[in-house]
C-alpha cells in the first residue's frame, strides 16, 4: 500500500494544483536529506519511492520509504519526505519508550480504535504534539500550541495563547541606598501625613 501511494505522488512546482510535494526549504535541508537517504539506502530496506517528477528543479526530493529494524536506527529527526517504517509486536508502551530514548519529540501520530490506549500512550510519550486517528500536520497557529520536547522543535510552545511569555523575563532590582553612603536618618523618617 505504501509503495502504491508513493507511485501516485507528483513532485514538482508547488504553484500547480497537480503537485503533491514541492521543494524543501533550502540547500542545507536538501543536502541533509540527500545524506540521510543515501545512508538509508545502504542500512535499511527500500520500500518504494515517488517516480512522477513533473519538473527537474533545485531542492526537489522525491518521497521515499524505508523499513528499519528498530526505532534507534533513525537517530535524528528528518524534516522531509522520508518515511521510516518499524514493525513491532507486543506492548505499544515499549515502542513509546524507544521513541522517548531518542530524546527527540516533536510530533507523534497514533492510530487506534481504543480511546484508553490512545490516552495512555499520549501521556507516556515525551512529545510536544500528539495526533490520534488523523494526519500529523495542521496545528493552527495562535490557537493550538506547537513545539517539541527534548531536542525537538522550539522548546516552549510556539504559536499558542502563552507564546508571548517565552519572550518575557522577570527581573527584580533592589538597591541598598544606605550602603552607598546615603543618609540613613532621612531614609528612615516617616513622610508627613497628607494635608500637612
Amino acid at each position: 500500500m505504501i509503495r502504491g501511494a508513493l507511485d501516485e505522488l507528483t513532485v514538482g512546482d508547488p504553484a500547480l494544483w497537480s503537485t503533491d510535494v514541492g521543494p524543501v526549504i533550502d540547500d542545507e535541508a536538501f543536502d541533509h536529506l540527500q545524506r540521510q537517504i543515501a545512508r538509508s539506502r545502504t542500512e535499511a530496506k527500500w520500500i518504494g519511492e515517488a517516480s512522477r517528477i513533473a519538473v527537474h528543479a533545485p531542492m526537489l526530493v522525491a518521497p521515499v520509504a524505508f523499513e528499519v529494524a528498530r526505532i534507534g536506527d533513525v537517530p535524528q529527526e528528518i524534516f522531509g519526505p522520508v518515511l521510516h517504517v518499524v514493525r513491532w509486536r507486543g506492548d505499544p508502551g515499549a515502542v513509546i519508550a524507544q521513541i522517548n530514548a531518542l530524546s527527540y519529540g516533536l510530533t507523534l501520530g497514533l492510530q487506534t480504535r481504543i480511546d484508553s490506549r490512545a490516552l495512555h500512550l499520549a501521556e507516556a510519550a515525551r512529545v510536544g504534539n500528539v495526533y490520534v486517528n488523523r494526519n500529523m500536520i495542521g496545528a493552527v497557529v495562535g490557537v493550538q500550541p506547537f513545539g517539541g520536547e527534548g531536542l525537538s522543535g522550539t522548546g516552549p510552545k510556539a504559536g499558542g495563547p502563552h507564546y508571548l511569555l517565552r519572550f518575557c523575563a522577570e527581573q527584580t532590582l533592589t538597591v541598598n541606598t544606605s550602603a552607598a553612603g546615603g543618609n540613613a536618618e532621612l531614609l528612615s523618617r516617616t513622610p508627613p501625613a497628607s494635608g500637612h
